[in-house]
């Protein structure tokens, strides 16, 4: 990493920080691996610039922390926010080590970028021209989320980045925005902001059977480590010990990923051509494993019995996602259907994350686990009963719509004011 400028102490809202921390974390392993399926240097240097910003960030709520710790209770509770902070520090290095990847052509077999565009939700990065149709207004105006189902997920203004931008946030000339969604909506709005048509990347094709494999493993590892950081915080926001031994879990299902891909990957290099085209997976695979450890350190002071300290619940549910546990009502829209059948994300943008199943279901269904019963990932066929209880991510605006179709009652319902 270059030098950069010298950083020194100065008053800061942890809570502000924290949160803006999260944000950037979750949006470089958007961004880092968007790089490496568009083959993007432009991305991969914007995962670069905001990796550097991480390191700022990371400094100053260190130093805030230091500052506020008074005695030995302090730091006891302060501890495990120390963890949060150096977590979200090690996943935008993975991150840049993502990037570098493509920036540094370590080398990446076809199969990479045949294999990521059905784990990668299109993320593109457009540079608004002054006669866009969108430069000028807010967010708000131009409501381009419910017309196309892509949302602006940060924007890079000369040095500065808005990482959490809203419905008030004005786009102006010459920024770049960070846009993700379905791809014919990512087409449309890119179209807007820049005057130019929107190519995707072609997606080769590879017939290594043990590459495959190997490929395969790195896609569910990502898919695992970001789901295991998303869970990770729903176990601080929500101070559930439950939630959190779940992370371990997933962060030991990387592991197991990782033994079977380095198999995988050994025995693919004796059939291809050039062996050292494989470097680059063997750099995704450390990468991504790394995030998923992460994922268990800002979980780590929930597991200690430390318990939840409230800057980091704010900072949580301050941030650009937030993270709502709702149970569902006996006889409303969800009770007895499918995630499938409520098609939950695209009514409401939300993304279950996980399910635990209501006690009375837990011990006719499987009576050995009664304790600890999540279905982790769950998919369209997965079943909701009343009394059952789950954590979904995405837009405040979708938590409250999902809120209304659960049945529970809105002041009970437990998600960010």
């Amino acid at each position: 990493m270059e030098p950069s400028a010298d950083v020194e102490y100065e008053p800061v809202s942890v809570k502000a920080v924290l949160a803006e921390m999260k944000d950037t974390a979750e949006l470089l392993i958007d961004l880092s691996f968007s790089a490496v399926l568009n083959g993007s240097d432009d991305i991969a240097r914007e995962v670069l610039d905001l990796e550097a910003r991480m390191d700022v960030l990371q400094l100053r709520a260190r130093m805030s922390l230091l500052m506020a710790a008074r005695s030995p209770e302090d730091a006891e509770q302060l501890a495990p926010v120390l963890g949060v902070v150096g977590a979200a520090e090690k996943i935008s290095d993975a991150a840049g080590d993502i990037a570098k990847v493509v920036l540094e052509d370590i080398g990446l077999p076809d199969a990479m970028r045949a294999a990521l565009p059905e784990a990668v939700e299109t993320l593109v990065r457009a540079e608004v021209v002054p006669d866009s149709a969108l430069a000028d207004h807010t967010l708000g105006d131009i409501n381009i989320e419910t017309e196309t189902g892509v949302r602006v997920i940060a924007i890079h203004r000369g040095n500065d980045w808005i990482t959490n931008p809203d419905r008030d946030t004005r786009i102006e000339p010459s920024d770049t925005v960070l846009l993700r969604g379905p791809e014919e909506g990512v087409a449309d709005v890119y179209e807007r902001a820049t005057g130019d048509s929107y190519e995707p990347p072609d997606a080769p094709e590879s017939n290594v059977g043990d590459l495959e494999r190997a490929v395969d493993s790195i896609v569910l590892m990502k898919d695992v480590s970001e789901l295991a950081v998303d869970l990770a915080y729903g176990s601080v926001l929500f101070d559930s010990e439950d939630v959190a031994e779940e992370v371990v879990e997933l962060e030991a299902e990387v592991d197991a990923l990782k033994s079977r891909f380095e198999a995988w990957t050994l025995q693919a290099a004796s059939r291809v051509d050039d062996p050292v085209s494989l470097r680059g997976l063997v750099h995704l695979a450390n990468s991504t494993e790394v995030i998923s450890d992460a994922a268990v350190e800002i979980s780590e002071g929930v597991l200690r019995g430390l318990g939840t300290h409230p800057v980091v619940e704010q900072a949580v549910e301050e941030s650009d996602e937030v993270i709502v546990r709702l149970t569902v009502a006996p006889g409303s829209e969800f009770d007895g259907v499918t995630l499938g059948d409520r098609a939950v994300k695209t009514e409401t943008g939300m993304r279950v994350l996980a399910v635990r199943r209501s006690k009375d279901e837990t011990r006719e269904r499987r009576p050995a686990r009664a304790d600890r019963e999540w279905v982790i990932q769950p998919g369209p066929e997965t079943e909701l009963h009343a009394g059952d209880v789950f954590l979904a991510k995405g837009t405040r605006s979708g938590a409250e719509r999902l809120v209304e179709l659960t049945g529970e009652d809105p002041e009970e319902a437990e998600f960010p004011d």
